[in-house]
Order: C-alpha cells, then sequence, then structure tokens
C-alpha cells in the first residue's frame, strides 16, 4: 500500500478486534478520518471515546452497511481495512474513491461458510474507480519491523493507543474461545489463560 494517508479517510471493519484496534488507532494518529464497523453499541462507543474514531456503524443494527457507510462517508473513502467481507467490502466498493486502497486482511464474515458465499455484485467497480486490492499478511513486512516499533512503543507507553482483552479462563474453554471470534463475543484480543 501507498504511503500517502494524512487527511484521507479510512474505514475498518472488525474495528474493535485486535487488530481492527490498532488499524483505526494508527489511523488516526496519523491524520486520517476513521469510521469503524463493529458489531455492538458497547464497542462502537470504546472506539469513539478511547480510540478517538470518527464514526462508527453498528452493522448489527444499521439495517444497510452500504448506505451506514455513506452516510458516515458522505465524501468517499480512501483506504479500507477490510476485515470481514461480504456486505463491507460491497459497501466499501461502493463509496471507495478513485484510487483506492483496500488491505485485505481477513474475511471473517465466510470463514464458518459450508457453502461458497455470493460475492459482492459490484466488482466492477475496481476497474472503474482504478482500486487497488493488495493482500494483508504481518509476515511479509518483516523488513519494517524496526519503522513499526519505533513509533508503536512509544505510542502504547504514552497511552495514545489502548486495546481490549476478552478472557477465557483455563484450557477447556479454549473451544468456546475459539468459536466465539466467529460470532463476535470477543471485544478486542481473544485470550486463553492457563
Amino acid at each position: 500500500m501507498e504511503s500517502r494517508i494524512e487527511g484521507e479517510t479510512v474505514f475498518v471493519s472488525a474495528a474493535s478486534g485486535a487488530v481492527g484496534a490498532n488499524v483505526c488507532q494508527i489511523a488516526k494518529l496519523k491524520g486520517c478520518r476513521v469510521i469503524g464497523s463493529v458489531g455492538s453499541d458497547a464497542k462502537g462507543q470504546w472506539l469513539l471515546d478511547e480510540c478517538g474514531v470518527d464514526a462508527v456503524i453498528n452493522y448489527k443494527t444499521c439495517g444497510d452497511i452500504s448506505k451506514a457507510l455513506a452516510q458516515a462517508a458522505p465524501e468517499g473513502i480512501d483506504v479500507y481495512f477490510e476485515n470481514v467481507g461480504g456486505d463491507h467490502l460491497q459497501a466499501a466498493l461502493e463509496v471507495m474513491n478513485p484510487y483506492g486502497r483496500i488491505a485485505a486482511c481477513g474475511m471473517i464474515a465466510s470463514y464458518n461458510n459450508a457453502e461458497p458465499a455470493p460475492g459482492p455484485n459490484n466488482l466492477m467497480l475496481i476497474v472503474g474507480k482504478k482500486i487497488r486490492i493488495n493482500g494483508f499478511i504481518v509476515s511479509d513486512h518483516g523488513d519494517m519491523r524496526d519503522q513499526f516499533l519505533s513509533e508503536m512503543i512509544p505510542w502504547i507507553q504514552d497511552g495514545k493507543v489502548k486495546s481490549r482483552e476478552t478472557v477465557f479462563e483455563g484450557i477447556d474453554n479454549a473451544v468456546d474461545a475459539f468459536l466465539g471470534l466467529f460470532s463476535g463475543e470477543n471485544f478486542g484480543k481473544m485470550v486463553v489463560k492457563l
């Protein structure tokens, strides 16, 4: 992904999860307007109050994620950090500005599908809007580790980046913890404490 970012609008799905919350906060620290999608009002309030995002969408109660995103981003979005897929990807493509970028980190909406889910029906927008989509796996960016840590460690130490954890006690609860990831039971990082 290209490095221009200050002043851009960033949309993050699964925004209160361990990855999404960090993306939201880093984007804010880099001077972006940030919109996060979450599955509960409590998660949204935490993003607004503690993480400083500009707008949140509760995808479970908004009715139509595409309309909600268009309202939250009337001037469009420039970057989409993809964690969900499905209707979130469709919505992002609808409101993406020309030359927008998508970092595809995950697509949790389809992880448990027994049958392939229909994809977004608006993929042609990628061509007309000249959208760039890249898969994102952190292990591909080891060369940037020192640079990342030089910024992230002070942000954490200064309280500029916050995190949440959902803790399950004991190995007997590991399966429930894992399954809870797919139903949105976790708030932040899911941890099994041994």
